[in-house]
């Protein structure tokens, strides 16, 4: 054939072949310079060598491309995606929708259609062509490479596409407020500090939080899931009982706790929860094993805040089905969205595949240092994915590190720094929308997504 004038002439990074540039997916940008690929093999060979395999731009994941619908362009650019779910949603927020629009509460009444974990035949990267995947029957076996479930071991498959239903306009409400209905108004509401990314402040936001309920005159059960055990430390308790003993040992719930301040009990947790974590892998319902054992002995309380651990563990597992909501501490940095992604396709996970209503509750930013530009971005990146879901962010403060070092909590240590009156503001939101839906009025607050005036960090 006859090269036009306009053909780009170029030779294969991979093969060394000249050919004529026709298609998008046969030069690529790395690197400051272009890669180019006479064909859709050389192009994968190109991938397939690479040792470390490619990263999800959705959940973070690091994996290894076993199927062309992994491999994508949007926008003119290379993507990857470990799962459909994860595809989809790269899809979706490349067309402009938010993260907060894929919270919707999933319409659970009764056994949920598991869909495989990747709608698209087995093949080989160098038997297809990168093009939209395409579906194949309900019945067909999992395909090859199926990516499991990340939490733990559980033999559990994830599905790629987490169909979620979108609740219609009056009908029943389902997730936290409905779990705390079935409990009644007198059980406790059961909140999991959670998200998997570190250095997000967790345990800082569990304690505060916990210790805010407490001084409000409600019975408090503070949960340390965590095998570094850094809630007792910020307590300046120790204990010779944990969450092992609760787990394994059966013993009972009154038995293990420490009561550490009034109207805060501790159960806490040291490093002998790694081997709660394979007693779990060998119980038959094993994402059910802390709500089976917490379950009657935390019934006289108020509030239960459990302190999760940024990992993808079978622990945290367990915690999201004990739990009724989730609240999201997320670091005011550049790589703010990345662990909320994984925390939303969690929480999917968790409504889907094990049938349990729980929803993240709120969205709260830390570490905000009002002198710093990237601060306001993610806060305001925050809140134009969350609307009413990202709550007031909580003020850099030195007295924040020191609290710990004390054994008090940041109302203890410093009652008038920002962050303690930033904290008591997100305990009062808490206890407000509690009062509100026994009384039947709960609705989302608007006023949470409102700029508030955030004085300089102490």
């Amino acid at each position: 054939m006859t090269t036009t004038p306009s053909a780009i002439r170029e030779t294969c990074s991979v093969c060394e072949t000249a050919f004529d540039v026709q298609f998008r997916y046969q030069m690529e940008e790395r690197d400051g310079g272009f890669a180019f690929f006479c064909a859709q093999r050389c192009l994968e060979h190109s991938q397939k060598s690479s040792a470390e395999g490619a990263t999800c731009e959705a959940c973070s994941k690091r994996f290894n491309l076993t199927m062309a619908a992994q491999l994508f362009y949007v926008k003119g650019r290379r993507a990857y995606a470990c799962s459909m779910e994860c595809r989809g949603q790269i899809l979706r927020e490349a067309q402009g929708a938010r993260l907060g629009e894929m919270l919707a509460a999933p319409a659970i009444a009764g056994p949920a259609t598991v869909a495989p974990a990747f709608a698209v035949p087995a093949m080989k990267l160098e038997d297809a062509e990168v093009s939209p995947a395409t579906k194949r029957a309900p019945d067909a076996p999992a395909p090859a490479g199926v990516v499991p479930m990340v939490t733990g071991r559980s033999p559990v498959t994830a599905p790629a596409r987490v169909a979620v239903p979108v609740r219609a306009p009056g009908a029943p409400k389902v997730g936290p407020d409905a779990t705390a209905a079935s409990k009644g108004n007198h059980g406790p509401r059961v909140i999991a500090v959670f998200n998997h990314k570190g250095g997000t402040g967790k345990t800082t936001t569990a304690v505060s939080v916990a210790a805010g309920l407490a001084m409000k005159n409600h019975r408090v059960l503070l949960v340390d899931t965590d095998a570094q055990g850094n809630v007792a430390v910020s307590l300046g308790t120790q204990s010779e009982r944990s969450l092992y003993h609760v787990l394994v040992m059966g013993l009972r719930i009154d038995d293990a706790v420490k009561t550490v301040r009034p109207n805060l009990d501790l159960l806490p947790s040291n490093e002998t929860l790694a081997a709660a974590e394979l007693y779990l892998a060998g119980r038959q319902n094993r994402d059910r094993v802390l709500r089976d054992r917490l379950a009657a002995g935390s019934s006289s309380y108020d509030y239960v805040v459990i302190d999760c651990s940024p990992s993808l563990s079978l622990m945290n597992q367990n915690a999201l089905v004990f739990a009724d909501s989730v609240l999201v501490p997320v670091a005011c940095d550049y790589l703010s969205l990345v662990g909320v992604r994984q925390v939303i396709k969690t929480v999917k996970n968790v409504n889907s595949l094990l049938h349990h209503p729980v929803q993240i509750w709120g969205v709260l930013p830390t570490f905000f240092d009002a002198r710093a530009k990237i601060c306001h971005e993610a806060v305001a990146t925050l809140r134009e994915h969350f609307d009413a879901r990202c709550l007031a962010p909580i003020r850099a403060a030195i007295k924040v590190k020191e609290a710990p070092a004390q054994g008090q909590t940041i109302f203890e240590y410093a009652a008038g720094a920002s962050a303690a009156e930033d904290y008591a503001a997100v305990v009062d939101k808490i206890v407000a929308a509690r009062e509100a839906h026994e009384r039947g009025t709960e609705r989302p607050n608007a006023a949470a997504n409102a700029p508030r005036e955030v004085a300089a960090t102490m």
